[in-house]
């Protein structure tokens, strides 16, 4: 990042992250946490279908296809396709948590183009805990892991309950969700939300 704010600053009392217990193996798919997430989910047609593993520590690498549906000047990614990219990877970190979180704020560079067909390899790692705050940062290179950085972002998540969701989503999905028999579905809905 050229200059973080102070609100993604962690404060000096701020303490390293762990590694829950029961978080996935690294190297381990973690899924989309719901079919129709933007981000993750399978059932969204021009959707990202970012594809996220845990890595070690407390870290996930994600990769996802810049496609035609994703652009925004001619053969180039969209900048705000990039950025939700970069808060889908940064969410998936809280899976490793085993914490219900949402973005509270996201800062992004742009550091360089990313043509339609590139395959973007994004690297999340969380860097601090301060109670309810959860302090990550987030590259995005072209290509693989060694390719050229195009984008960056620094990120704040703040730990929820899951009323959070019930309360404010819109009642015809939310419904649907619950109503699901598949226990693990309905759970996995809101255990993460970037």
């Amino acid at each position: 990042m050229t200059a973080r704010s102070a609100s993604l600053t962690p404060p000096a009392g701020a303490k390293p992250p762990v590694r829950h217990p029961d978080a996935p193996a690294p190297g381990e798919l973690l899924g989309a946490h719901y079919e129709h997430c933007f981000g993750c989910g399978g059932g969204q047609p021009h959707g990202l279908h970012l594809e996220a593993r845990a890595g070690a520590g407390v870290t996930v690498t994600a990769e996802f296809t810049v496609r035609p549906a994703h652009q925004g000047a001619p053969g180039l990614a969209h900048g705000g396709v990039l950025a939700t990219a970069l808060d889908e990877t940064l969410g998936s970190l809280n899976w490793l948590l085993q914490t219900i979180a949402v973005t509270g704020r996201l800062e992004t560079d742009f550091v360089r183009p990313v043509p339609v067909d590139t395959v973007l390899f994004l690297e999340a790692e969380v860097t601090a805990v301060d109670g309810r705050k959860i302090y990550s940062t987030a590259t995005g290179r072209i290509g693989g892991p060694d390719g050229p950085v195009a984008v960056r972002a620094d990120a704040l998540f703040i730990e929820v309950k899951v009323d959070h969701f019930i309360e404010n989503g819109r009642p015809q999905e939310i419904q649907a969700v619950m109503s699901d028999p598949d226990q693990v579905r309905r759970a996995r809905a809101f255990e993460v939300n970037p």
